[in-house]
């Protein structure tokens, strides 16, 4: 049977591994808590990821509610009435509108109030 020889592999995980670490603070970035660490960040980093539509969705909600207090309604009675009047918008596209296009976002918020008053 021939020898195995894995000396090449180990110090390629090694490397690869110091190269996710680099950067992270004092002992963290050396090989016995390296490991460690970068398992502690692809967890962070996991939920990272589910936490950032969450709070853009917030941000999103916060921003229609601004602009549509600005017109005289309550978020949740401007969704009301978008339901109400059968418009089918997404709240990152009504967040940018409301931003970049105030005139549209009201004719919008026009709509719904139409709708709430039928």
């Amino acid at each position: 049977m021939t020898r195995i020889k894995r000396a090449q592999i180990r110090h390629t995980r090694i490397r690869k591994l110091r190269e996710r670490v680099k950067g992270f603070f004092q002992s963290r970035k050396r090989l016995r808590q390296a490991m460690e660490a970068a398992m502690k960040a692809d967890r962070f980093a996991f939920a990272g990821r589910k936490q950032r539509k969450r709070q853009f969705r917030r941000l999103w909600t916060m921003r229609i509610n601004a602009a549509v207090r600005q017109q005289g309604l309550s978020y949740s009675r401007f969704v009301f009435g978008l339901k109400k009047a059968g418009v089918e918008i997404n709240r990152k596209v009504m967040a940018d509108l409301a931003v970049r296009e105030p005139n549209a976002f009201a004719a919008i918020v026009e709509q719904a109030k139409a709708a709430l008053n039928a």
